[in-house]
């Protein structure tokens, strides 16, 4: 094909769609162009860019052992309840029907039709291990697409699923996958981390995301700059607890009155103390019914992903019904504390180091100061 056959439509302006750089070149240079909110057509000049980056991933995957397949964007609803995820996913799951009123998806991973083709023509042990891979359009009805192509509604992934008979087998495909993606971030040239990371709705006991470092994007690591080069996903990253010991007691305990104090924020102004010298307690739904309490830091904010792996906690984290609350205080939101809670109690770690702290008395417009572990408060799990 000519090269002044191709339609290379450049130009001069950013659009305001566009926050960042590689959104505002790709558009510029005419690779994309945007349809609709998180949808973008590959123009031919685009298409052939892309075409050269699936030539990298087929390559790799296919030295590490895997084998190409397609499967099909459209989905029976079916495989998704039995697997259970037809109610985990959220509204990111674009749900149909065909003519016949019949459910179908259209999928955003393919961990149910793999697994149904594998049952289908896996037939004896002596076919294992076996992995699979596809390069395939994906749609996730994002709330905010953002970012251009890499965060749009409408995606292309290569996704791969592998079948073992045993852990050791496992681990050894994982290990050839890893090498894998290794080679194809090194081979384009990009400057990227193995983090960490939670499974999500996928499932599993392990994660990593190959991150590339940028100034954009919506993720924060944690990096470390010694010789193990560890990195990982702040959901997953561990909070070490202080090293420094917690200060003695020094204030009674009082039950002062806070009108109206229902915040944290409010709680501190009132009382003219910093918000890190209060406790928060969040109330969440138990794994088997009941609540559980949470404690943080008043300045700090609850990691919902590392909460909801916690031991009697509800998987995902479902903050508790005011009806739930009342019956296990007695109290309105706004006012919950840990001194004399009948329920399962969790501490993060600087909660745990607190002295002489604020907390709520399970009272309207009360709560208590001086408050100390150990004296006013028994030890709980963190």
């Amino acid at each position: 094909m000519r090269w002044s056959r191709y339609p290379i439509n450049t130009t001069k302006e950013t659009p305001s769609e566009a926050e960042v750089v590689s959104h505002q070149l790709m558009l510029r240079a005419g690779l994309i162009r945007r349809l609709a909110a998180g949808i973008y057509t590959w123009t031919p000049f685009g298409l052939r860019s892309l075409r050269k980056v699936e030539q990298i991933i087929r390559e790799e995957m296919d030295r590490a052992g895997a084998l190409e397949l397609l499967m099909p964007a459209v989905q029976p609803a079916e495989l998704w309840q039995e697997s259970g995820r037809w109610e985990q996913y959220g509204p990111e799951l674009l749900r149909l029907k065909d003519r016949h009123q019949r459910d179908f998806v259209i999928g955003p991973t393919h961990e149910e039709v793999i697994t149904d083709l594998a049952r289908r023509e896996l037939k004896s042990y002596r076919q294992l291990p076996a992995n699979f891979y596809q390069i395939q359009v994906k749609f996730r009805d994002e709330i905010r697409p953002r970012f251009g192509v890499m965060r749009g509604r409408e995606f292309i992934m290569k996704d791969a699923y592998s079948f073992h008979l045993t852990q050791e087998s496992l681990q050894q495909g994982y290990e050839a996958m890893r090498d894998a993606y290794v080679r194809m971030f090194e081979r384009m040239g990009l400057e990227f981390r193995p983090v960490k990371a939670d499974t999500g709705s996928i499932g599993g006991t392990a994660s990593e995301e190959f991150q590339v470092l940028a100034d954009s994007g919506e993720d924060a690591i944690a990096v470390s700059d010694g010789a193990d080069q560890y990195a990982a996903n702040l959901e997953l990253a561990p909070a070490l607890a202080p090293t420094h010991a917690r200060p003695a007691a020094a204030a009674t305990l009082q039950k002062v009155a806070t009108p109206g104090a229902k915040t944290i924020d409010a709680l501190a102004n009132f009382l003219k103390i910093p918000a890190a010298r209060t406790l928060k307690l969040l109330m969440v739904d138990g794994a088997e019914g009941g609540v559980v309490a949470l404690l943080v830091r008043g300045d700090h904010e609850l990691n919902a992903i590392k909460a909801q792996k916690l031991p009697g906690i509800a998987n995902p984290l479902r903050m508790a019904s005011r009806e739930a609350v009342l019956a296990a205080t007695g109290c309105e939101p706004g006012y919950l504390g840990p001194i004399g809670l009948r329920c399962p109690v969790y501490a993060d770690h600087a909660a745990l180091a607190l002295s002489d702290f604020v907390c709520g008395a399970n009272e309207i417009d009360q709560h208590y100061t001086g408050v100390n572990w150990g004296r006013d408060l028994p030890a709980v799990s963190y």
